[in-house]
């Protein structure tokens, strides 16, 4: 009944949404900056993300600007700063700012006892070293669970890595596991320089920003009201992008932000690269949980006649995965449920997939994990992002993204060189049945999976993870 009182109220929301009309159309609207294609390259795997970070830092001269959710205490994120301190040390005119959430710096791993965090090597390094390298925590909420700075992005003078990755251990293959992330190195002074005053505007011109590198950082509870205007203030937030015509040739390369529900750019351009492809998508996504509007978008497309490509890691490949024999936690769930999403996404779509138009790719390559974001539409359009598309980034994190629009297909053999790499350690589904079963679950899953069920709530960890 509550359903039937509800169906207006659904319709007219979906009807009068801001998102409905953006399509193709809005988006080479975009301005952009106009980079040439050869100053865009693709990284491909951890190593190559290593080696371009190290040589960035040992090669910048006037700025190094680094976003990233987490900079790890441990061998790798260590490393880094060893190498940041080492930078100053050769060019004291060098600025160096390091941008990080504010919360996730300040405790210890998820199932690990309670710690200091990252912040407390940030402390060490300077007090070792002397300064230099600034370390800014950002809280986009007042809580963790609420949100998180999933912007990313790592400025070098005139040159950004654009990657999804954090810094630590595995992101950077330290120890012979790594975790697969997508980099792009893109040379170019204007983009550089607007990413750059994001950050200088937004971040270190907030009251809410504060280092983390000096002793003794204020509390949480102390920062609210800071933090609520700089929650309004990021809602108003944008890049600053020239209005130019594209020249003959170039790429028009946009930053976009994506933070809250309305007026989300980000957002909106993935809904436009869904809804205005016309024969070819290709997603990625770590965590399949797709945001009730993708879904849609995605249905959408497939009706119209795209080829759907769609790649997930196995959930052994899950960042939280527990292996049998080792002691299971509560979250170590999270893998299963994202496999039960899939499950029920192949079953619906059991057709396209059976037909070949719709093609789900599990990737999997030993004990490492699985970590891609992005979008492909069609041959002439690419977003690269370090946004999950789930609902938490939807809705609660601030994220930022990269569109590629290439109107003459430059970048073509680029892409395609990207997704041919990434098949190599993937496996396409046959259908939903080559998923295991829940029923073979291990019994401690198939008990919590059960109690969620009972009471709904698998729908809200959904939300919110």
């Amino acid at each position: 009944m509550n359903t039937l009182i509800d169906a207006p109220r659904r319709i007219a929301r979906r009807l009068v949404s801001p998102l409905r009309p953006k399509s193709r159309a809005w988006l080479e609207t975009l301005p952009g900056f106009a980079v040439p294609p050869g100053a865009i390259e693709t990284l491909q795997g951890p190593q190559a993300l290593h080696q371009a970070l190290f040589a960035q830092i040992a090669q910048a001269t006037r700025r190094i600007v680094i976003v990233t959710l987490y900079l790890q205490d441990d061998d790798a994120g260590r490393e880094v700063m060893e190498a940041l301190y080492a930078a100053r040390a050769r060019r004291p005119g060098l600025e160096i700012d390091v941008f990080v959430d504010w919360h996730r710096a300040q405790r210890g791993l998820i199932g690990k006892q309670k710690s200091a965090g990252n912040a407390a090597m940030y402390r060490d390094c300077a007090q070792r070293h002397g300064g230099g390298v600034r370390v800014w925590g950002v809280p986009v909420q007042n809580r963790e669970l609420f949100g998180v700075l999933h912007l990313k992005g790592f400025v070098f003078d005139d040159t950004v890595l654009y990657s999804g990755a954090s810094l630590n251990d595995v992101y950077l293959a330290k120890h012979g596991r790594y975790r697969l992330d997508r980099c792009h190195c893109i040379r170019d002074a204007a983009l550089a320089d607007g990413m750059a005053a994001f950050v200088q505007r937004q971040f270190r011109d907030s009251e809410a920003v504060r280092r983390l590198d000096l002793p003794d950082p204020p509390p949480t509870r102390t920062l609210l009201p800071m933090i609520r205007a700089f929650r309004q203030q990021l809602q108003q937030a944008g890049y600053g992008v020239p209005t130019v015509a594209l020249p003959d040739g170039a790429v028009a390369v946009t930053p976009l932000k994506g933070f809250g529900r309305a007026d989300n750019a980000l957002n909106d351009a993935m809904l436009a690269l869904l809804r205005g492809a016309r024969r070819r998508i290709v997603l990625l996504t770590p965590y399949f949980n797709l945001p009730r509007p993708v879904r849609a978008a995605v249905g959408q497309a497939l009706r119209r006649g795209c080829s759907v490509d769609i790649m997930v890691g196995d959930k052994t490949a899950n960042d939280f995965y527990i292996p049998p024999g080792q002691p299971f936690r509560t979250i170590g769930l999270l893998p299963y449920l994202y496999e039960n999403n899939l499950r029920r996404f192949a079953r619906t779509h059991a057709h396209q997939i059976a037909s070949g138009q719709l093609s789900l790719w599990l990737w999997r390559d030993g004990d490492n994990s699985y970590h891609l974001k992005g979008l492909f539409a069609d041959d002439d359009m690419a977003l690269l992002t370090g946004h999950n598309l789930n609902p938490r980034a939807w809705a609660l994190d601030l994220e930022n993204g990269l569109l590629l629009r290439d109107p003459a297909r430059h970048l073509h053999a680029m892409h395609e060189a990207e997704w041919a790499a990434l098949r190599r350690h993937a496996t396409r589904l046959a259908d939903y049945h080559a998923l295991e079963s829940p029923r073979h679950y291990p019994p401690e899953v198939r008990r919590l999976l059960r109690r969620l069920s009972r009471v709904r709530l698998d729908r809200l960890v959904n939300r919110l993870l």
